[in-house]
């Protein structure tokens, strides 16, 4: 794990002298496999919402209804897995590891334990805490379900990300589920479906009721993280709208069809993207806080 931002050296020693973080994601990932891609998705929009600070777990107070309470993110989980990481590093090392940072490192040991094959990436350091949320930016950050493709191309831009680095970011729909609510206009009104994987989400997903049914959102290896989701695009079984405009005859084709046939390229840059995305508007230094209670300002 890199110190690209200032940080006391005692953090990068603590944090590679022991497993706590690996053995507390690997123990919920046990616990329930969809867990991984929920921390993944985590990191992921606390990112893309003013950058890298954790300020996607602050509760709600008096004045601020908090991120996690708006658009797309009242779905948002694994919460209570980063407390119970907190917790013991606070034992550990009072003061010195920031929710931030946890956010970024049980990303990336989200995805090695559900990758095949195995691989890993270097995590950087040094973020510290925002002591605000922002519930006002959270809806013009965080691409939707529902967006086209140039949509999602340009979501990703304003973050600085290629049309190849969304592609890859997007592999994290490898593993997890999406409600009905979130695919049922896709498997009822469109036709970029293959027709047997609409009919047998139906069953999961009615016309009307049942908004919070969940289906996998890669059919053929759903709690592993590997390139059977870009196989399933070029065959039509995208679950999301989102999904399957990646492969829709548009200009993202030939990099889904690059992904389904070689997995190194994959994970390289995936890897890429991930380190990247953790270097969005980092507070660093004296900026922010640490917090002692990642759901509370200090």
């Amino acid at each position: 794990m890199a110190p690209l931002f200032p940080v006391p050296s005692v953090l990068t020693t603590i944090i590679k002298s022991c497993l706590l973080f690996s053995l507390l994601v690997d123990s919920a990932i046990s616990s329930e496999a969809r867990m991984g891609a929920s921390l993944i998705r985590l990191h992921f929009h606390d990112c893309f919402v003013n950058g890298c600070d954790a300020s996607v777990l602050l509760d709600k107070t008096a004045t601020e209804p908090g991120e996690k309470n708006v658009g797309p993110n009242p779905s948002l989980r694994g919460y209570e897995v980063i407390d119970t990481i907190k917790s013991q590093l606070e034992n550990l090392c009072p003061g010195v590891v920031s929710c931030a940072d946890i956010l970024a490192v049980a990303a990336r040991d989200s995805a090695v334990a559900l990758s095949a094959p195995s691989w890993s990436w270097t995590v950087d350091l040094g973020r510290r805490d925002s002591a605000t949320a922002s519930s006002a930016a959270v809806t013009s950050n965080i691409p939707l379900p529902t967006l086209d493709l140039s949509g999602l191309i340009s979501a990703f831009s304003k973050k600085g990300f290629t049309a190849k680095e969304m592609v890859a970011l997007s592999g994290i729909h490898s593993v997890g589920q999406a409600s009905c609510r979130n695919f049922r206009t896709r498997i009822y009104n469109e036709t970029n479906i293959d027709s047997s994987y609409a009919t047998s989400l139906k069953s999961v997903c009615p016309s009307t009721g049942g908004d919070n049914n969940l289906a996998p959102l890669d059919v053929t290896t759903p709690t592993t993280f590997d390139n059977n989701y870009y196989t399933n695009l070029i065959n039509k079984k995208g679950l999301l709208h989102s999904d399957q405009q990646l492969f829709s005859g548009g200009s993202t084709d030939s990099i889904v069809t690059t992904y389904s046939k070689n997995v190194g390229n994959l994970i390289t840059d995936f890897a890429n993207a991930m380190v990247k995305m953790g270097r969005l508007s980092p507070l660093t230094g004296t900026s922010g806080q640490i917090r002692k209670n990642c759901r509370i300002a200090n």
